[in-house]
């Protein structure tokens, strides 16, 4: 996938950032181009190769159309849950390095839900609070709605999703 530079690009685990630059650089003897994005949450600058964007999972902001679908998987009432801490750490991880808003959502949701049933441990708290993060910055961002808006309206699809969870 091709950016241009001022397009806003999802890289993951870091949220949303800006292509500021395109350009090339001689590494060990080879020219590589590369995205130069400012990753918006914390200002920080990160380089991407051009020919690893796919790898590394960048892409492009949800469409605003897409915003529905992805509240629909809040709302959706089904968990799913891997047995041991350990197990189930791993696989979080692994969904939220591809970056894709529908694992980290599945992140969202599950942490959630088990963050009502028992206390967190630190590193389980902290990707909950991290793709929350995510999962709100895109949907602000997608739907050219404020952050806060959007904070409330994820809260509370969240809320009735897990409530009806718990009623089951």
């Amino acid at each position: 996938m091709q950016f241009k530079i001022g397009d806003k690009v999802v890289y993951p685990n870091h949220g949303i950032g800006v292509i500021e630059n395109i350009l090339q650089k001689h590494i060990a003897g080879n020219a590589e181009t590369y995205y130069t994005l400012r990753i918006l949450s914390n200002d920080s600058t990160v380089m991407v190769p051009v020919s690893n964007t796919g790898a590394v999972g960048l892409r492009p902001v949800l469409p605003q159309r897409n915003v529905e679908r992805v509240l629909a998987l809040l709302r959706d009432s089904r968990v799913n849950l891997q047995g041991d801490w350990k197990g189930r750490y791993q696989e979080n991880s692994e969904k939220m390095r591809t970056g894709e808003v529908e694992k980290v959502v599945e992140v969202f949701k599950s942490l959630s839900y088990l963050s009502s049933m028992k206390t967190l441990s630190y590193r389980e708290r902290k990707m909950l609070d991290r793709a929350r993060f995510l999962v709100i910055s895109e949907l602000a961002e997608a739907s050219q709605q404020p952050l806060p808006q959007i904070e409330a309206q994820v809260d509370q699809t969240l809320a009735v999703s897990l409530k009806s969870k718990t009623e089951h």
